[in-house]
């Protein structure tokens, strides 16, 4: 689907990127996310919304750009502007909360062991 490429207003652009967001965190649960993800977004943007977090969560780790490239498919002038929106807020939070997701799954895991013993 294409856009007519003009701009909304600033008041009303605001008021729907509010309404939007609102929208996403009356999801309840990973399935809902899910389900909107799949439906609302085309592969095509799916996929470079998926990619911009995996780059910058790669970054994060110390992976190179080489590495990034190779196993995501994009460019260093990619992997550079994402590195440079890392440092703004949302980056961050969005890095914490996967990493933070990272930490509980490696966790439950090693419950999961403990409690076969």
């Amino acid at each position: 689907m294409r856009t007519s490429g003009q701009k909304l207003s600033a008041s009303l652009k605001t008021q729907l990127t509010k309404t939007f967001a609102q929208m996403i965190a009356d999801l309840r649960g990973l399935s809902e996310v899910e389900i909107f993800l799949n439906d609302f977004f085309n592969e095509s943007e799916l996929e470079t919304f998926v990619k911009r977090l995996a780059v910058a969560y790669w970054l994060k780790k110390g992976r190179s750009y080489n590495n990034i490239k190779e196993n995501l498919k994009v460019s260093s002038a990619t992997i550079a502007t994402i590195e440079k929106l890392t440092k703004k807020p949302g980056f961050s939070l969005a890095i914490q909360k996967t990493e933070a997701e990272e930490w509980a799954n490696v966790w439950s895991e090693k419950i999961k062991k403990i409690a076969k013993l």
